[in-house]
């Protein structure tokens, strides 16, 4: 199977990196595994420098791995034995060189400050779990190091690979304007969301889709991109813990809690072992946190509370495959479900999980906000965003609608901080009052 080069929204910013530093600095680019870091960030090095040398230290051997400890105070000699091993030649400010997942190598990314003080090249790092302890503790972060944030493919490059540049841009026209497109373009335009959801934003699933058009080998992708991480997840951490809070997401998510619950995963865990684990779960990139705000208000950073979050899958086409990991590809229902519209109320939470996917790929931080209804039961929004000195609070439905009781209380209580309030469903763009119906496809576009 031909594997497809596809086209990225981070290579604008990358471009926009390098004429605006001109060496200053290093960029850094973050993300989970198998989202295409490395692809990229080569199809940038070939199309914008001269020449390149991409140091992929999975790869790499003791030699290059000791350079960097060694040679640091003859960059002479270490640029010499890196043209000589990689049989490149490098060109004062024409070249770039790559560190991939520079994280196997932290001395490799300690030394980024003492390379781009040299100013003859430039650099760019990849990586994946660059910020926890064992990747940290021996070495000095650089100041001189620019970080972007990648993720998955989102639903507009998602319809790029499939050869449509045409549907968000009429999206974004319609959500400004605020127009209705009628319920027969709206259902065309859920088909074509509902296939996002099961291929997903992996480049090798979306891949293995445009080459075969079977979501049985696209499933088979998937799975293997799960074992990895999988296997991941065991080396940081050889008791299965970290695997089995990541696996456990779907079956969290099912049970409409208002709070993910370690404890019901992995029992008798002191707390701080407990944060450890979130954090390096966190730092994988795996998953998306949304955390609580405690008040609810413009500055919802300051009342996240560590200890109250809800967890969703990185990709929502990963998380499809996970909730029926044990099954085999013909009896997972939910392809066959969501490709015919009849996605059963009890799998909403695969709409909610597209949602903080979505909102995270557009650069926002996931926040939610619970409160009392009565002794038993709470009110839940379940996605709100700061936009200027305002709130949107941000409601999901996996269906139509027929109330936002949740959503209409939050507004009540806190009125005097809110702007738009959104209702995302599966219906065409509407008003209902005060609340804007937002259909699912549109969230990235807010």
């Amino acid at each position: 199977m031909k594997e497809l080069v596809f086209e990225r929204k981070i290579y604008a910013e990358m471009l926009e990196w390098k004429q605006q530093n001109n060496g200053r600095s290093a960029l850094m680019i973050e993300g989970a595994r198998r989202i295409g870091k490395s692809t990229i960030v080569e199809q940038f090095a070939q199309k914008e420098y001269r020449s390149y040398i991409l140091i992929d230290f999975n790869k790499a051997g003791k030699d290059v791995h000791q350079l960097f400890s060694s040679s640091m105070e003859d960059l002479d000699y270490l640029f010499l034995y890196l043209q000589s091993k990689y049989r490149q030649t490098l060109y004062p400010r024409e070249s770039a060189i790559i560190f991939d997942e520079v994280q196997q190598c932290p001395l490799a990314r300690q030394a980024i400050k003492y390379l781009v003080e040299d100013g003859r090249y430039d650099y760019i790092e990849t990586g994946s779990l660059i910020s926890i302890k064992k990747n940290t503790e021996m070495i000095t972060i650089p100041s001189e190091e620019d970080r972007l944030e990648m993720f998955p493919m989102d639903y507009e490059e998602f319809r790029w690979a499939l050869g449509d540049k045409s549907t968000m841009p009429l999206l974004k026209q319609s959500w400004d304007k605020q127009l209705s497109m009628g319920d027969d373009l709206n259902r065309i335009r859920m088909r074509d969301l509902r296939l996002y959801m099961l291929v997903g934003g992996m480049p090798q699933a979306i891949n293995a889709y445009l080459s075969t058009k079977s979501l049985k080998s696209v499933d088979a992708v998937k799975r293997k991109i799960i074992k990895l991480y999988e296997d991941d997840f065991r080396k940081l951490d050889k008791t299965g813990k970290l695997g089995r809070m990541f696996m456990s997401i779907p079956a969290q998510l099912s049970r409409g809690v208002s709070r993910f619950a370690p404890s019901s995963v992995i029992k008798g865990v002191p707390s701080d072992v407990m944060a450890d684990l979130l954090l390096q779960l966190e730092d994988s990139k795996t998953v998306n946190v949304c955390y609580h705000a405690d008040d609810p208000n413009v500055g919802l950073s300051i009342e996240e509370n560590k200890n109250r979050f809800k967890m969703y899958v990185g990709d929502t086409g990963l998380m499809v495959t996970l909730c029926f990991w044990d099954k085999k590809y013909a009896d997972n229902v939910i392809y066959e479900k969501l490709l015919s519209d009849k996605l059963s109320v009890n799998l909403g939470y695969v709409y909610e999980n597209l949602v903080a996917q979505m909102l995270r790929a557009a650069g926002n931080k996931l926040y939610y906000y619970t409160f009392p209804k009565d002794e038993r039961h709470n009110y839940e929004v379940d996605f709100l965003l700061s936009r200027g000195a305002k709130l949107w609070p941000v409601e999901v439905k996996s269906e139509g609608y027929s109330s936002h009781p949740s959503l209409d209380a939050f507004c009540n209580k806190f009125s005097s901080r809110i702007d738009k309030r959104l209702l995302v469903y599966t219906k065409d763009l509407r008003k209902d009052g005060h609340t804007t119906l937002l259909p699912v496809y549109m969230i990235g576009l807010v």
